[in-house]
């Protein structure tokens, strides 16, 4: 249904779409010095651009099959394989040029590109269903079906007003992002200065710690892999299973998969406890560790996992922390074999070895990284809950499901 004064037309009506080129990469005066950014799907993982990764001459503009368009411009790729998740939109802040994988609707008198491009934003997900030409292993976008993609589209001066609003909502998003942005790398920067001893903390009486870091290998502060599944389990034991793709750096999933064991993976074996961290040995470089805690303590994990659980004097908040660090990165990198399925084996875990304080140390160092994570979280589920606000406003105001008054003056 299309609400009074609005008309149903499609992307393709709204103006001249355009593409661009590549200048040839073998000519120097095209790159070299260049100063106009050349835009290209790796540029396109946000919903702005303003900065590319290559710029190009003047030259390269007047010797080739790319064209400059103006700021306000919206950029949609059409072929790439980051299109299998999402088509990319974004709209450029500065002049720019394309290559010729992204479509440009440059702006006129009749769009509000950012009406447009939100409302793009607001149905990727059908318009990638609708226009991809490879299903699941989509690789391009079919052009003539994107062009005929409908779109509501009301008076001039509402998609204004209904782009000001949403620009209230990116305006919060991106504080957000940055501020969160910040807060990441301040704890990074806090952690290589805590767990190098670099900076030292204040004990109970106040009395700065001191002493030298000694060296331990994994398997004398952890007990690796302490307990699993066995042929003796009963066969209609039930339990949630913690695959690797429930893990990322920090986090597990709070849907899993439920089981019972006659009828689970084969790789469903380890036995879990709070406390306990989960650390991937499979793609390990991709840091998917994570500290159990009481939602997840009746879980079992894939063998996939190394299960560390602390030994008597480790504090197993500090051992987490340390994971993320540059030592084991580096100790990581040297064990990994295999390119397409990269690994360490099991038993190598217990080799790696690690920097320690004092105990109670550990323990001012964990409580202080703790407290930055906790920080980091409730900026991540707030941004979260923006994006998802938006979102719900998104669809009530470019359906006009939700209607906005204009200014008389203004119309």
């Amino acid at each position: 249904m299309v609400p009074e004064g609005w008309k149903l037309t499609d992307l393709g009506s709204l103006g001249a779409w355009s593409g661009g080129g590549t200048p040839n990469k073998a000519n120097k005066a095209f790159w070299e010095g260049g100063t106009i950014p050349w835009v290209s799907p790796k540029d396109m993982w946000t919903t702005s651009v303003d900065r590319t990764q290559d710029y190009i001459t003047e030259d390269a503009v007047k010797n080739s099959t790319t064209k400059v368009y103006p700021p306000g411009s919206i950029f949609i790729v059409t072929r790439s394989g980051i299109l299998r998740k999402r088509v990319p939109v974004a709209i450029s802040t500065v002049f720019a040029a394309v290559n010729q994988d992204i479509k440009v609707l440059s702006p006129n008198i009749n769009i509000d590109t950012t009406y447009v491009a939100n409302f793009l934003w607001c149905f990727n997900d059908i318009v990638l269903s609708r226009c991809a030409k490879d299903g699941t292993t989509v690789e391009s976008i079919d052009t003539n079906s994107l062009m005929g993609f409908p779109i509501k589209l009301p008076p001039i001066q509402i998609q204004k007003k209904i782009a000001q609003i949403l620009s209230t909502w990116d305006k919060a998003i991106t504080t957000t992002e940055q501020l969160l942005a910040n807060s990441q790398r301040q704890k990074k920067a806090l952690m290589q200065q805590l767990l190098t001893g670099k900076k030292r903390l204040l004990d109970e009486n106040g009395v700065r710690f001191s002493g030298d870091f000694k060296r331990f290998n994994f398997s004398e502060l952890l007990e690796i892999d302490k307990k699993s599944l066995s042929s003796r389990t009963a066969p209609n034991f039930e339990f949630d299973y913690i695959s690797l793709s429930d893990v990322d750096a920090g986090g597990i999933a709070s849907n899993l998969e439920k089981h019972v064991f006659k009828l689970a993976p084969s790789r469903a074996k380890r036995i879990v406890s709070v406390g306990d961290i989960l650390f991937a040995t499979v793609r390990p470089n991709l840091q998917g560790f994570a500290r159990v805690k009481e939602q997840h303590k009746s879980c079992i994990a894939s063998t996939g996992f190394a299960v560390l659980s602390p030994k008597t004097g480790t504090c197993i908040d500090y051992v987490y922390h340390y994971l993320f660090g540059a030592h084991i990165s580096g100790q990581i990198n040297a064990l990994v074999v295999g390119t397409n399925y990269p690994a360490i084996n099991s038993s190598d875990v217990g080799g790696l070895c690690i920097y320690c304080p004092s105990y109670e140390e550990q323990l001012r160092i964990a409580n202080v990284l703790n407290s930055n994570d906790k920080f980091i979280f409730a900026l991540q589920q707030k941004l979260e809950a923006l994006k998802q606000e938006k979102k719900a406003l998104m669809q009530q105001l470019l359906t006009g499901k939700r209607r906005v008054k204009v200014d008389e003056e203004a119309a």
